[in-house]
């Protein structure tokens, strides 16, 4: 079998749907399993299906483990049944490229909490309820140590699959923005069971006809996709480096938790929109920086390669 950098231009060695069609195997698995999973913990605990964000606290370290597996379950899978060991290669070279320069590390770990800062500090001075949840904590080091527990293995289980296996195949068709729009978009909907739960809207806090079209504006099409429109940036300018979109995926992940105080819900949606917004201003002004474009390079074909 002769070698070549990116097995996913390899034509797969199973045919039928699944290598006629790999992402969106992918995105069928992932979405099964982990939907699954937090379907069947919130269906077997106290409330149910109808369940509140109290009632969620119960079934949530039991439901997001088996959830955040979904990603990565998806993309090894499918990685080593389609690809075999040219994938699977492939997957370790990129998990440990690390050499990209300092630089790098620091807009991946430093994007998101120097954001959410910035936002909750100006938000304060219209409200102190806003001020970062790290200055108002009576046990920082309790904080501290919950976020980065949660944060390292929701980097590594999710992006096994979103930059492990769908990213790398979708830069074949679409530039750094419109793979990110559609993995970010993708990847907000994912969220959906938990967020749901999570908002109140089984407890009367809020109506879904009005928490589902901001989420879907907020939350998705805001926070997640402009996100995601940067980490495949940083992906593609540090030589597809998987362990770098697993860092700034966790860096998101855990500054999430230190920094945003928990909020009623009105409150909530005015720092989420005010986060989402600083965001896409960041993507705009790489954009604009970069000549109007986020891609290092033209999209071109890539040539496939025999395997036995």
């Amino acid at each position: 079998m002769s070698t070549l950098e990116r097995p996913e231009t390899a034509v797969p060695r199973r045919a039928g749907l699944v290598g006629s069609h790999p992402l969106l195997s992918f995105y069928v698995l992932a979405f099964a399993i982990s939907w699954g999973a937090i379907l069947i913990a919130v269906g077997l605990g106290p409330g149910g299906f109808s369940a509140t964000p109290q009632q969620l606290q119960v079934a949530i370290p039991y439901a997001v483990p088996a959830m955040l597996a979904g990603p990565g379950i998806a993309g090894l899978s499918l990685t080593v049944v389609l690809y075999g060991r040219a994938g699977f290669h492939d997957l370790r070279t990129r998990l440990l490229t690390w050499r990209v320069g300092a630089r790098w590390y620091a807009t991946a770990l430093l994007t998101a909490p120097l954001l959410i800062m910035a936002v909750l500090l100006l938000l304060s001075l219209i409200s102190p309820m806003f001020l970062p949840r790290i200055f108002m904590s009576s046990d920082t080091a309790s904080l501290l140590l919950m976020g980065l527990a949660v944060a390292l293995p929701t980097g590594i289980l999710e992006e096994l699959g979103w930059t492990g296996f769908a990213i790398p195949r979708l830069r074949l068709r679409y530039d750094v923005l419109g793979t990110g729009l559609i993995v970010g978009v993708l990847w907000g909907a994912w969220h959906l069971p938990v967020d749901y739960w999570a908002s109140g809207v089984t407890s009367g806090e809020v109506s879904l006809a009005i928490w589902l079209p901001l989420w879907l504006v907020g939350t998705v099409v805001g926070q997640l996709t402009a996100f995601r429109v940067l980490m495949v940036w940083v992906y593609e300018r540090t030589d597809r480096s998987l362990l770098l979109a697993i860092l700034m995926h966790a860096s998101f992940a855990a500054f999430t938790i230190i920094l945003f105080p928990p909020l009623a819900v009105v409150a909530n949606l005015i720092s989420g929109f005010a986060y989402a917004a600083a965001l896409w201003l960041v993507v705009a002004a790489v954009a604009i920086a970069q000549g109007g474009h986020l891609s290092r390079q033209p999209l071109r074909k890539q040539p496939t390669y025999e395997r036995n």
